[in-house]
């Protein structure tokens, strides 16, 4: 039979009136949709940079309209108004519209116009909806999307959405867990309903409304005569912006972080005299306790003075404190380090001395996020927030403060008091079969690298939460169902697994996709594929460990033998890497299970959903408790601890060679563990002149540019045969300029958004270099301007053997191409030799004597032949020199 797709409902041309990251996208779901878009109205730029919403629709050709007011003295400005009914719209769609929208714009359009609000109207009409939310202590939240009126928010009701508001919630997570994601969905459903010609008009009932107006920092002055929740709801829902503030010692100070707390007793501390509190607040190690009327509790984590220094609320007595550590050579090398980071960021100071201030200097949000980033990236995982550079602004406090996360001086010490907390907020670690906070109620945000916003916020594991899912892995391990259970059943758990693997195959992709930036299609049949793949490969193994008899001379009369028997080690700790978050869980992880080995894993902290994913597909398939437990976590804490844990047998690693190194230190002297260990490479592909040069191009494309480079197999040098070394270039130049980058799930998408911000900078030093040391740049090099970390693939010729780029691994869509003399084979493989690394490796002749010759000769633990990046779960893997130990995949990761 034959089948018509066809659309329901008509297009529209749209006119987007609105601002920020919101309308952003908002108007790109409305091109996905097929309407028009007319015309994008937003505001000016702002210190010469534009609105996101401004340069999305600027880099598709739309027209793009940046006017300063619509109305001067109450009235609609003429030229304006004439530019606006140029466009011809049939409909305004206004998301997170900040201006004074004339009625002669709202009522021109056929259908109208449409406005997004962040509250259930008709309660909460006016400005700064989210933060009377809060304040109010409202139990349910939500958006309205409503037929515009004349900005008083009364227009008859389209669509709402309701949410729950969690006891901690602030302005920050509320708009983040559900009024940017669903009010970007909503307000593209209220276009649908439009479309359909099935947009209902409900008049907002006069009941229930109510109107506050602006909330500003004059007016956020706490008022201490109230019982402590109400305390609490008007902190948080002036945090972060506008900041509730109060009078401390003759100065406004601004309350941040604030919880409330479910402990009668009053804790140890030291007396802070409030003007007009019920009582003196208490300044205790976890921060400033606080009392209301009702003799309740609440505690603030943070406090910032009148000259914009915050601190953590807890050293209010030791805020002026010189707490100054001498700094090792290690250190004092690191601070160097730093120093230039600043340097980089701070563009506009010659140097940065010690009492160089990063906000003073010139710092604005971005650049702290920046920072932080940098920090991560040179600092081998040091866990830094956003509030650490609020706290330490001087480059010295900065560097002392780096100093003490580096010594694990400022662990915060078991809490004392118990807090009302909301579980439900994020995602958490997996412990036990069920999802748990982390220690201490810690946690951090995941970013989508295609747009560079949070995605929810993860537990961030400490190194209890280590040591109590290792012990909940040992005890499933010795005494639990798990370790009585027949092989054959257990594998039955492992089918099983697998077949909800593949139930949720297009969801486990989306996740991937969203939290790592890898293309859906790929993401789907490679990321995903192979993991369901690997899961059954290794069911099928764990009814056929089998061991041997041997016959033995040592005793008279000859007729003893031996049996040998193959059993599991017990915990096994896994440390998987963001380029793969699935797949590399699945290699580890399905090998351990089959074998009948309990494990404890930490997914990379840059992606740890899919992992969180798989933990509840676990639950589902009858796992029994502490057989697998996930920990999200920075791998200088929870990584280190499993790698000294005395009760972790084994521990498998996949990432950096330094890091590799370090793991391997551990293990051996916290009990001589066992380790495998996936490491760098530096992976050369030697293409001979007699290659199928077809097949030579869309395999060397493939072998630089699958997964964004994001590839530890990745070719990350070619070498081409002089007489087709120019053909070979323009080949892959042209195929360069055919790919499509953009959004990880769009279907035509090839090429997506480097994993993290940090690794996307990488790259753009890593060209930059080559490009200081002579490599002549053919194409990319640079950040692709838009949101997201996007990373224009890049191709470099001229490289010669001396230069960084020819000896250092991008891990990034950077193709780096050298020539060898014709018919110098020999030569050739020397050069592909001369690295520490030995991962992979690629040969392209027609000749297969040379094909031969040459695969025994390259150094490396796969050599592929006239193809690339054909692995498959039967085949082992693994590198020689300092790219591992050991194999994953194949007979061989189960003992054989």
């Amino acid at each position: 039979f034959s089948c018509v797709c066809v659309n329901r409902y008509r297009e529209m041309k749209i006119a987007v009136i609105g601002q920020s990251l919101f309308g952003q996208e908002v108007y790109k779901e409305l091109l996905k949709e097929g309407h028009t878009i007319v015309g994008v109205f937003t505001v000016p730029d702002k210190d010469g940079k534009a609105d996101p919403l401004a340069t999305e629709a600027e880099n598709d050709g739309v027209p793009v309209f940046k006017f300063p007011r619509w109305r001067l003295k109450g009235k609609a400005i003429a030229e304006v108004l004439n530019q606006y009914r140029a466009v011809g719209p049939e409909l305004n769609v206004m998301p997170f519209c900040s201006q004074f929208i004339p009625m002669e714009v709202i009522d021109f359009p056929k259908h109208g116009s449409i406005i997004y609000h962040p509250s259930l109207l008709p309660r909460h009409r006016g400005a700064s909806a989210i933060n009377w939310t809060l304040i109010h202590g409202d139990k349910k939240g939500g958006f309205t999307v409503f037929w515009a009126d004349e900005g008083l928010d009364t227009g008859p009701i389209l669509l709402q959405r309701e949410c729950e508001v969690y006891p901690d919630d602030t302005v920050n997570t509320i708009y983040k867990r559900f009024l940017f994601p669903e009010g970007i969905k909503g307000t593209v459903d209220a276009v649908r309903l439009i479309a359909e010609g099935k947009a209902p008009r409900i008049i907002q009932p006069e009941e229930g409304a109510t109107y506050e107006g602006i909330q500003k920092k004059d007016n956020a002055k706490i008022n201490w005569d109230q019982p402590a929740e109400a305390i609490h709801n008007w902190i948080r829902g002036n945090d972060k912006v506008p900041g509730a503030w109060a009078e401390v010692d003759g100065q406004k100070v601004t309350f941040y972080g604030s919880s409330l707390v479910d402990n009668d007793t009053a804790p140890n501390g030291q007396p802070l005299e409030i003007p007009g509190a019920s009582k003196p607040g208490l300044v205790t190690k976890n921060g400033l306790v606080l009392f209301g009327n009702d003799g309740k509790q609440l505690i603030v984590r943070n406090l910032q003075f009148e000259d914009g220094k915050m601190i953590a609320a807890s050293q209010y007595f030791k805020a002026g404190e010189s707490t100054t550590v001498e700094l090792t050579e290690e250190e004092r090398s690191f601070a160097e380090e730093m120093r230039v980071v600043w340097k980089g960021i701070l563009s506009n100071m010659e140097e940065i001395e010690d009492s160089t201030d990063f906000f003073k200097s010139g710092a604005a949000s971005m650049d702290v996020v920046r920072l932080v980033e940098e920090v991560k990236l040179r600092g081998s995982g040091l866990q830094l927030q956003n509030e650490d550079v609020y706290m330490a602004t001087t480059f010295q406090e900065f560097i002392q403060m780096l100093v003490r996360k580096l010594r694990g001086e400022d662990e915060e010490e078991e809490m004392v008091i118990d807090y009302v907390s909301h579980t439900q907020q994020g995602r958490r670690h997996h412990l036990q079969n069920s999802f748990v906070d982390a220690e201490g109620g810690k946690t951090y945000q995941t970013i989508n690298p295609n747009d560079g916003m949070a995605i929810c916020s993860v537990s961030l594991a400490q190194v209890s939460d280590v040591d109590k899912a290792v012990a909940a892995a040992k005890e499933a391990f010795e005494n639990g169902e798990w370790g009585k259970m027949n092989p054959r059943d257990r594998g039955r758990l492992m089918y099983k697994l697998a077949d909800l693997m593949e139930e949720h195959q297009e969801e486990l992709a989306t996740i991937e996709s969203i939290d790592s930036g890898a293309v859906y299609t790929l993401a789907l049949k490679t990321h995903i594929g192979m993991s369901i793949q690997t899961f059954r490969y290794f069911a099928g193994w764990c009814d056929k460990i089998q061991g041997c008899t041997i016959p033995i001379n040592q005793a008279r009369p000859n007729r003893n033998l031996t049996f040998t028997k193959r059993e599991p080690i017990g915990v096994c700790a896994i440390v998987i890497p963001w380029n793969y978050p699935l797949m590399m869980l699945a290699w580890k992880t399905a090998a351990c299970l089959a074998a009948g080995n309990t494990v404890v894993l930490k997914p990379a902290q840059v992606t740890p959903l899919t992992a969180l994913k798989f933990a509840e597909l676990t639950v589902k398939a009858g796992f029994p408790k502490g057989v697998v437990n996930i920990l999200p976590g920075a791998g200088s804490l929870v990584g280190q601890r499993m790698s000294d844990h005395p009760d972790i047998r084994k521990l498998g690693f996949t990432g950096s060679t330094p890091i590799g190194k370090q793991i391997m230190k551990s293990c051996a002297l916290s009990n001589v563990k066992k380790v495998s260990l996936e490491l760098g490479g530096k992976s050369p592909l030697i293409i001979f002149s007699d290659c199928d040069m077809d097949k030579a191009v869309r395999m060397g494309m493939s072998s630089v540019f699958f997964n964004k480079g994001e590839n530890c197999i990745a070719a990350g040098r070619l070498f081409v045969e002089e007489s087709i070394h120019d053909l070979f270039v323009k080949r892959v130049v042209e195929e360069v300029k055919k790919m499509k980058t953009g959004d990880p799930l769009d279907r035509a998408t090839d090429h997506g958004p480097q994993n993290h911000k940090a690794h996307l900078d990488k790259l753009v030093q890593y060209s930059q270099m080559g490009q200081q040391e002579g490599a002549k740049l053919v194409c990319g090099g640079k950040q692709v301007p838009r949101p997201g970390f996007f990373f224009e693939p890049t191709i470099f010729t001229n490289v010669e053997d001396h230069m960084y780029i020819a000896k250092e691994e991008s891990f990034g869509p950077i193709m780096i191409i050298s020539k060898f003399k014709e018919g110098d084979v020999d030569g050739v493989l020397k050069r592909a030799n001369d690295t520490e690394f030995g991962l992979a490796s690629g040969v392209f002749t027609r000749d297969i004597n040379k094909a031969m010759y040459v695969s025994e000769k390259l150094q490396a633990g796969t050599v592929f032949v006239n193809t690339y990046n054909k692995t498959d779960v039967a085949s082992p893997f693994g590198g020689f020199k300092q790219s591992g130990i050991g194999k994953d995949l194949g007979k061989t990761a189960v003992g054989y």
